[in-house]
């Protein structure tokens, strides 16, 4: 155990601490999953809209969302905001902002997805049944759309956990930042640290993901019967 460095989990607090380390990066994904999938929805929907202003302004959202690194939108929010606007933003409420304007994004693509993929004679069927859009949309696309969309939005959800790995740039004390500092902490008494922390970070991780992930294929086999 000394030589994989794992020791140092039962120093004092230590494992309770990457506990409450990785309870902060699950909360701010998932305060950040509630915000963007019901964003994403409304957006996602009006993507797939007429309008052809309408489709650029929010096909331009989505491109900026994508092309621009996470780490990026992060110290643009965190410190830029604090420079340009005066705005004093803590680390969280700046990671709760980008993951939300990433999520929001990545699920309004999504959404756009599943509804294009529903066959031209669903609507063609609706108008023969006299229904309106809304009707149409509500009663025929989304229950059809949902079913499509459900494996990968959660999906989503997991890449935005692993994400959140990125906030410790940005001072926030999650589960890596506490990995750092328990390392740290601990370099000269256990040279072997970082193996064993880092390690069981790993399977923290994979403890948190790892059921979503099974949801997820659950739901597309679901999704294909």
């Amino acid at each position: 155990m000394q030589a994989l460095g794992l020791e140092v989990l039962f120093k004092g607090t230590n494992f309770i601490r990457l506990l409450g380390g990785l309870g902060v990066a699950l909360k701010i994904s998932l305060l950040a999953v509630l915000i963007s999938i019901p964003a994403g929805i409304l957006l996602g929907t009006l993507m797939t809209a007429s309008n052809p202003v309408i489709r650029a302004i929010l096909r331009l959202y989505l491109e900026v969302m994508r092309i621009m690194p996470q780490l990026v939108l992060l110290f643009l929010v965190f410190f830029g905001t604090t420079r340009a606007l005066g705005w004093d933003l803590s680390g969280e409420t700046s990671a709760l902002i980008v993951f939300s304007l990433w999520g929001t994004a990545e699920m309004s693509d999504l959404v756009r997805g599943a509804i294009i993929s529903i066959p031209k004679h669903q609507y063609e069927s609706a108008a023969a049944l006299c229904l309106t859009l809304p009707q149409t949309y509500y009663h025929i696309i989304f229950p059809q759309a949902l079913r499509r969309l459900l494996p990968l939005s959660i999906n989503l959800i997991t890449r935005m956990i692993k994400t959140t790995s990125l906030i410790l740039m940005i001072g926030v004390v999650e589960v890596i930042k506490v990995s750092q500092q328990i390392i740290e902490a601990n370099r000269m008494s256990s040279p072997n640290a970082a193996f064993g922390v880092y390690l069981t970070v790993l399977l923290l991780y994979f403890a948190a993901c790892f059921p979503i992930s099974m949801l997820a294929r659950f739901l597309e086999k679901r999704a294909e019967i």
